[in-house]
């Protein structure tokens, strides 16, 4: 009676703490940022154009959409997205911007806290799931979370759609798996070179549903972006150059830093960030693929660990970046310290590496606001992947047998 008494009260206060958490951060974001020079406009006044019949890839109803709503900040002439996106985006246009912003807060931090409770509910051992408030409370300094909320970006998004991937994945639903990857193309920078080293992975898995389901997927987005617009694919990959071209050498990829070692210069900074990404990406691809013994095996990765590894490694070599667009490495940070506390007994190591890398990543928004140039949240990538990897290589035993896989 006591242990169940115990139990509930255990759960009340961690709702309350969490919900409370979500609520004084969600508030902190509204008051202190003009959400209306923000990212979080592009996609509310693309679901509302949806739902208007409107288009988000007409230039003119595009910008007199900025003009009607009072938007402030108009740096693109249409939506700087893939079209199919502003789909997804109908039910935040349904509510006003300021409502839709502050309802926008609250599903981010829902679902950052769901994918730190339903990762760590992967240990059978009590240790590593008494980390969910701290790991939430520590994120609530982390970079790429901290942007994401003030800016109101997606980020979010894909990270539910690993976090289903990796899941479905558990329970033997690859092609639902592989449909839900291919939602990581609405941000294609990043879903290009994710997609590039989950197919090698899923290849060596010989894993032929999933690689359906990432086609089945991907042919579903052209189909719903061509109903609105024919010529979607077209506009966006003008709109996508525009964006590039005004960015160059400030994101935290090899490709900027090619393009600062050869100060601009072509075709320098385009071979030697070519280059610098594809080594990035064969490494990543030959230790994916060497995971995976011969058929008839077990692999000696599950699919989480291998997302630990491809996320870092996709977005160190994919051509676009920001801060913020690291949200889903909260899928590796669980993972660390999970492991961290469950190999040494202890969470002196998880905390510190939790502190280490809130003020890393903080650093770099720091060095960002004053630049504007992301270049330091490199440093971020490199805790994750470096520790990661650390801990492959010193574990005896692989997680997959830690953790049962269809947990």
């Amino acid at each position: 009676m006591k242990t169940s008494f115990k139990k509930i009260l255990g759960i009340l206060v961690t709702v309350i703490l969490i919900g409370g958490m979500i609520f004084l951060r969600a508030r902190i974001s509204y008051t202190s940022f003009d959400f209306q020079s923000s990212n979080f406009t592009f996609f509310w006044l693309a679901g509302r154009m949806v739902l208007e019949g409107e288009n988000p890839y007409n230039e003119s109803q595009y910008l007199a959409g900025h003009e009607t709503y009072g938007i402030k900040w108009q740096p693109n002439k249409i939506f700087p997205y893939p079209l199919p996106l502003a789909i997804f985006c109908i039910p935040l246009g349904l509510l006003s911007l300021p409502a839709a912003y502050i309802t926008w807060q609250i599903i981010t931090l829902g679902i950052v806290a769901v994918t730190i409770f339903i990762l760590l509910n992967h240990w059978q051992e009590a240790a590593p799931r008494r980390l969910f408030v701290p790991i939430f409370a520590a994120l609530f300094f982390f970079g790429p979370l901290y942007l994401t909320l003030h800016t109101g970006s997606i980020g979010a998004f894909a990270l539910l759609a690993i976090l289903g991937a990796i899941l479905l994945f558990e329970k033997d639903k690859s092609l639902l798996a592989g449909m839900l990857l291919s939602l990581t193309m609405l941000k294609p920078p990043q879903g290009l070179t994710i997609l590039f080293l989950a197919g090698i992975w899923l290849l060596a898995r010989r894993d032929w549903k999933a690689i359906y389901g990432v086609a089945i997927g991907g042919v579903s987005l052209l189909i719903i972006g061509m109903i609105q617009d024919p010529l979607w694919l077209i506009k966006f990959s003008g709109a996508s150059q525009s964006v590039m071209d005004r960015t160059q050498g400030v994101h935290s990829n090899v490709w900027a830093f090619a393009y600062l070692a050869c100060k601009g210069e072509s075709p320098c900074s385009t071979l030697l960030g070519g280059t610098l990404g594809l080594i990035l990406l064969g490494l990543g691809g030959y230790f994916l693929w060497q995971a995976q013994p011969p058929m008839g095996n077990q692999s000696k990765l599950t699919a989480w660990e291998a997302f630990n590894i491809i996320l870092p490694i996709a977005f160190l070599s994919t051509i676009y970046l920001w801060a913020y667009d690291q949200l889903p490495y909260i899928i590796p940070i669980v993972w660390i310290a999970g492991t961290l506390v469950q190999k040494t007994k202890s969470y002196l190591y998880t905390f510190i590496f939790l502190i280490v890398l809130d003020l890393v990543s903080f650093f770099a928004l720091i060095q960002q606001a004053g630049t504007s140039k992301d270049l330091w949240s490199l440093g971020t990538t490199i805790i994750v992947l470096g520790i990661t990897i650390w801990l492959f290589v010193r574990t005896t035993s692989t997680v997959g047998q830690d953790i049962p896989v269809n947990a």
